[in-house]
């Protein structure tokens, strides 16, 4: 028995999730449209609404449903300091450990030559451009601590130190090959207290 070409479609879809393979996406795909059409249904607005009202800061490149953050318009944050993730998760597991208090610079993603990754899928442009605005003063890098994560940390210290700025790293603590998102919030805090410069 052949599926009904709507629900390959929705296999085909929930396979772009991240750890689905086939299998999986088939099973949820089933259990949506045989138990749960309700939510199938608020699924579906949520993702249409998220795909058209979500986009990025026009200063820190997260995602916002505004021009800017409101990490960004927040008058109790620091300024000068800026530190830099790879992606929003990161950047929310560095806000839960409630021990940074300036502004944030997000990636959406890290360097990777052999994935055809470079310097401008990363917004490097417009990080040196924030990085330099003149109330920066320090950079802090918390990239994970990959192989990517750490050329990209690498790659982004030479350019800012090049042009004037302090640059730190997160201290270790987080686990080599460990990805922000996935590491407890007591590990991060003390990374984050323990930051040396690059």
């Amino acid at each position: 028995m052949k599926s009904p070409s709507s629900l390959d479609f929705l296999t085909e879809a929930l396979r772009r999730l991240p750890g689905v393979g086939p299998k999986s996406a088939q099973r949820m795909a089933y259990h949506l449209m045989q138990h749960d059409r309700e939510g199938a249904g608020v699924l579906s607005r949520a993702l249409a609404q998220a795909v058209e009202q979500i986009h990025h800061c026009a200063r820190c490149n997260t995602f916002t449903e505004n021009d800017v953050c409101e990490t960004c318009l927040d008058p109790e944050r620091d300024p000068s300091l800026l530190c830099v993730v790879e992606t929003p998760g990161d950047q929310l597991m560095i806000e839960q450990t409630l021990t940074y208090k300036g502004l944030y610079f997000v990636l959406m993603g890290r360097l990777s030559p052999l994935d055809g990754i470079g310097p401008k899928d990363i917004h490097l442009e417009k990080l040196i451009a924030r990085a330099t605005d003149g109330v920066v003063s320090e950079v802090v890098l918390a990239t994970n601590f990959t192989n990517e994560g750490e050329a990209t940390a690498h790659y982004i210290s030479e350019t800012l130190k090049a042009r004037g700025l302090k640059v730190s790293r997160l201290a270790r603590g987080v686990p080599v090959g460990g990805e922000l998102e996935y590491v407890d919030a007591g590990t991060i805090a003390r990374a984050m207290l323990d930051r040396r410069s690059t």
